[in-house]
């Protein structure tokens, strides 16, 4: 009788504790109090992998370094397009990872790039079309301290380098249909919240928050971001080339010139760079 009563207990906490962690992947708190009220009040969202899927790990190998792709599953027409898609992390320390602004130019508004989360938590990301009409995909990753991993050692010498990007893009670009550019940023995208491994203090934040790609003067990328960018930013994104062209990149940062507290400060530090097309 006491080993049946005892296998009972125990299969009875078993399934406590499968419960548990099943409720606690499927939390959504965050966005059912705070983030949807925040940034949709009063709009609806389908949430569907129709218009937009999002592809990130599970487990994250790196929780500084998750890397994240958007698919998107309409073309970019001049009739009806992706204008916004808008990234979240639930439970990051600061949800909001970026906002970013597409144009029929942009031929897809398919995007990837690396970020850091902090804890178990969705990622979200939600499509605007520019019909005001929204859509919604979502995935649970399993990470831990990413918004806090020390500062590596090699600072300095990223500081050295701050600001500097190259242009990456395939062979046999065709004019009239979407490219694929990969822009790669120096950059250490400090979240203030991490710890300088050499002197053990906590670093002040300075990170990317404006990027703006065009090509021949015309918008194809622009972007609000904040600390859940990683480190060393790397974007993947379309453009349409109808001609021969020039894509520009230009990034400012939070890094402010006077030594006082940055919400006085009108602007941080801006870097370009350029890229010759020649399809």
């Amino acid at each position: 009788m006491r080993q049946n009563t005892y296998f009972t207990k125990l299969l009875f906490l078993i399934l406590l504790l499968f419960s548990a962690v099943g409720f606690a992947e499927q939390d959504e708190t965050e966005w059912n109090n705070d983030l949807k009220n925040q940034y949709f009040s009063g709009k609806t969202i389908e949430e569907s992998n129709n218009i937009i899927e999002l592809d990130a790990p599970i487990r994250a190998e790196d929780p500084a370094l998750v890397p994240l792709k958007i698919n998107t599953k309409t073309k970019q027409t001049n009739d009806s397009y992706i204008k916004k898609i808008l990234v979240l992390v639930d439970k990051n320390p600061f949800p909001f990872v970026g906002e970013f602004e597409f144009t029929p130019d942009s031929g897809k508004a398919d995007l990837a790039m690396r970020i850091r989360v902090n804890t178990y938590s969705y990622i979200r990301a939600i499509a605007e079309m520019n019909d005001g009409k929204l859509y919604m995909t979502k995935k649970y990753v399993k990470a831990s301290g990413g918004c806090s991993a020390p500062v590596g050692a090699d600072l300095d010498a990223a500081m050295k380098r701050l600001g500097k990007m190259k242009f990456r893009l395939d062979d046999g670009i065709k004019t009239k249909e979407p490219a694929l550019v990969q822009l790669l940023i120096s950059h250490p995208n400090l979240s203030g919240m991490q710890m300088d491994q050499v002197t053990r203090f906590i670093k002040k934040s300075h990170f990317i928050e404006n990027m703006k790609v065009s090509f021949n003067g015309k918008p194809i990328l622009t972007a609000k971001t904040d600390i859940a960018i990683s480190s060393d930013p790397n974007f993947r994104f379309y453009f349409v080339p109808d001609t021969a062209g020039t894509l520009k990149a230009d990034i400012t940062d939070t890094q402010c010139e006077s030594p006082t507290a940055r919400d006085v400060c009108k602007t941080g530090n801006t870097y370009s760079e350029t890229y010759a097309i020649n399809p």
